[in-house]
């Protein structure tokens, strides 16, 4: 327990140091640690928009009656409105903010710690860099995406050219995110590499 808690306060003392190397033991308990930080504070920056959102449903379906189907029973409940309502999602706009200031910082906290552990392995740190353009592109790409959706009047060419975009992207990002977590799994050399001693 103390060396998995050594290597946690170990990553996060090691921040901005890009040189050296970082055996699996020291990367893997800092890096569980910055993925669990990064699904709660990602939890708790979604769920105050989407229940607004569910509050004005409910106000709407109390006001309107003849547009809404409600549905419940033991251990379920449904709303269905009927009609076109924008109004009633959620502020994508401010969802896409809050989760491209959680993935920039969750990337700060990696990115020292991903380019030692890729040191380990003899691959240069640039290797980490691989799923960033799509990072980018896709925070890119969905407020418009949401736009031609949510607009008074939707915009179905605009969705229809975006969506395929977004698709591929997203397909390349997990592939290139894929290839690094394999590149971060495997076993670095024992020997001493360019980047410094071994194990």
């Amino acid at each position: 327990m103390g060396s998995f808690l050594g290597s946690i306060g170990r990553g996060f003392r090691m921040l901005f140091r890009f040189g050296g190397r970082d055996r699996p033991g020291q990367f893997w308990p800092y890096a569980g640690m910055v993925i669990l930080l990064s699904f709660i504070a990602m939890i708790g920056m979604m769920m105050p928009p989407v229940f607004d959102s569910i509050a004005r449903m409910q106000r709407f379906a109390a006001e309107h009656p003849e547009l809404t189907t409600v549905e419940s029973g033991p251990g379920h409940y449904s709303m269905t409105i009927h009609g076109y309502h924008p109004e009633l999602m959620p502020d994508m706009d401010g969802l896409i903010v809050r989760m491209a200031v959680i993935a920039a910082l969750t990337i700060v906290l990696f990115a020292g710690a991903v380019a030692r552990r890729l040191h380990d392995r003899g691959k240069s740190a640039l290797l980490g860099l691989l799923p960033l353009p799509f990072i980018v592109l896709g925070f890119a790409i969905m407020p418009q995406l949401f736009h031609s959706v949510a607009a008074t009047t939707p915009d179905v060419h605009l969705f229809m050219r975006l969506f395929p975009l977004l698709f591929l992207n997203n397909l390349l990002y997990l592939a290139s995110l894929a290839y690094l977590v394999v590149q971060l799994v495997s076993a670095g050399t024992r020997e001493p590499n360019r980047f410094g001693e071994g194990a």
